[in-house]
């Protein structure tokens, strides 16, 4: 990375890795960890620690953790439980939106309503008496075990540091039910 694309300015190195680590870690679900600071080696690893087994359709693994954690950031922020409208409210932020493929995640939709519900990330349920029919989205068995509120919230701090107002009401609840669970 020095010699192709900073040449002249290796003394930008390390801001130009934060930054890029920033990018990677929302775009991606991975984070850069330094491995050996003799030699500037790095490792990429899940954010939060979730393994997320999401296949296009033709066999092709995809990187889906960034997205993966938002979606439980958006439950989370909606009060554990987030209306379907909510959630695409939320991912058409980051240029997903419901029906039109994504260069990145693919379809969203069957990602989310099939994909990751089958992997037992999330759980889509239709809300009781709605008419015509509403869906919901709560976190799922597998992401209860590998990962916890706090930890999601403390990545939606650091990725959107813009809006801490929207998030501090949260953190104190969140920091209760996890105190409550230990």
């Amino acid at each position: 990375m020095l010699n192709a694309v900073l040449r002249d300015d290796q003394d930008h190195f390390p801001v130009v890795l934060s930054q890029a680590s920033e990018c990677v870690q929302l775009v991606f679900g991975v984070d850069v960890k330094e491995v050996d600071p003799r030699e500037h080696s790095y490792v990429l690893v899940s954010t939060l620690g979730l393994t997320c087994d999401a296949m296009l359709g033709d066999g092709q693994s995809m990187p889906t953790n960034g997205h993966l954690v938002m979606l439980l950031g958006v439950i989370l922020l909606e009060g554990e439980c987030a209306t379907e409208e909510k959630m695409w409210e939320a991912l058409s932020v980051m240029g997903v939106y419901p029906g039109r493929e994504h260069c990145i995640y693919g379809e969203p939709r069957e990602l989310i309503t099939n994909v990751w519900v089958r992997e037992g990330h999330v759980e889509y349920r239709q809300v009781p008496n709605s008419d015509p029919p509403r869906y919901e989205l709560l976190w799922g068995p597998r992401d209860h075990a590998e990962t916890s509120k706090l930890q999601v919230l403390e990545h939606l701090l650091r990725v959107n540091t813009r809006n801490l107002s929207s998030f501090l009401s949260l953190s104190e609840e969140v920091l209760s039910d996890e105190e409550e669970g230990a």
